[in-house]
């Protein structure tokens, strides 16, 4: 019986890993990671920007969810533009799946008074995703007793057969918006606005809706808790928010930041449509042209604390702090950079 339970319990996680398929991996950490959540925020720095990010979602899980990225990004008065790019993979299931994105970012910046701004950005992007199909276990594998595996060790055979191609290539595209000034912004971003077929073995026709549009709102502010000369940069508390939702899929991320050069501290709440998700805590440090923060997740959903809840790093090299003149900003964007 306890075989049974076991194997009814990793059909679950599978049917969990196929789901999964049809959302994007999001980061708690959406402000060292920000070109994932707006193609508009590329160029938020004058010199170049790097960002390095890793999420490890419910290590307790068989290493359920993995997500790596990197990316660039930086900002040319020449053409009053942001360029950027970036590389993101995905590992769903410990192997199970694996996507690969590759995307190029372009925003435009307009002057609309003289405090407000807005910012207009496109993103386009290379993906492919693919099966490992040696992961697969099928019904006809499963034994009451001994589960897909025999009791020399060996898996049971299945009768389905390997597909030829269990791979899936696209091309993807999405926009965004940003509206802001020196102490709040407001931004709206949409993506798969192509809805690009996201079937990984051919023929299949469940799929052929394409991935789900993704749509994010979110919104924050940064009020600086001294006014003394200095002291503004040094000491603030920044609200966040965060609306997303896609397909079936929604959720709400809300938050605070305090910082206290250089370090700063975050508490936030994560939930679903369906129920709380998690609770947030985030910390992190700034020293010279680097920023490093640590944020875990606390399950508080249905799935309990067996989950090992959610890791994240993230690693940001800002090369504007070798260009004091050029470094300074009358924005509230300090959180993303």
């Amino acid at each position: 019986m306890n075989q049974v339970v076991r194997w009814i319990g990793l059909a679950g996680l599978l049917i969990w890993c196929l789901d999964a398929a049809a959302q994007d991996p999001v980061y708690s950490q959406f402000y060292m990671a920000p070109l994932q959540l707006n193609p508009a925020f590329a160029g938020n720095t004058h010199a170049p920007k790097f960002s390095m990010n890793y999420r490890n979602q419910w290590p307790s899980l068989d290493r359920a969810y993995r997500t790596y990225s990197a990316s660039y990004d930086q900002f040319f008065k020449s053409i009053n533009s942001g360029l950027g790019a970036s590389l993101l993979s995905d590992d769903a299931g410990n192997g199970l799946i694996r996507t690969t994105k590759i995307s190029g970012f372009y925003s435009y910046r307009l002057q609309i008074t003289r405090e407000l701004f807005a910012k207009f950005g496109v993103e386009a992007a290379f993906v492919q995703s693919a099966y490992n199909w040696d992961k697969f276990i099928f019904p006809d594998q499963i034994d009451p007793v001994t589960g897909p595996v025999s009791p020399g060790g060996s898996p049971w055979p299945t009768d389905e057969t390997v597909p030829a191609d269990i791979r899936n290539q696209y091309l993807d595209v999405g926009f965004g918006l940003l509206v802001f000034n020196a102490q709040w912004y407001g931004g709206i971003s949409v993506e798969h606005i192509n809805r690009p077929s996201q079937s990984l073995i051919s023929g299949y026709e469940n799929f052929a809706d394409g991935l789900p549009i993704r749509i994010s709102a979110h919104a924050g502010g940064e009020f600086g808790l001294f006014h003394q000369a200095g002291w503004m940069d040094r000491v603030f508390i920044s609200p966040q928010i965060m609306v997303s939702k896609q397909g079936p899929f929604n959720q709400l991320l809300g938050g605070t930041f305090f910082g206290f050069d250089p370090f700063f501290l975050g508490t936030w709440i994560r939930i679903t449509s369906q129920n709380p998700d998690a609770a947030i805590v985030s910390v992190g440090m700034r020293t010279g042209i680097l920023k490093l923060a640590y944020s875990y997740d606390l399950t508080i959903s249905k799935l309990g604390v067996g989950t090992g809840g959610t890791h994240e790093i993230g690693l940001m090299i800002n090369l504007d702090k070798l260009y004091p003149e050029e470094s300074k900003y009358i924005d509230c964007f300090q959180m993303f950079r």
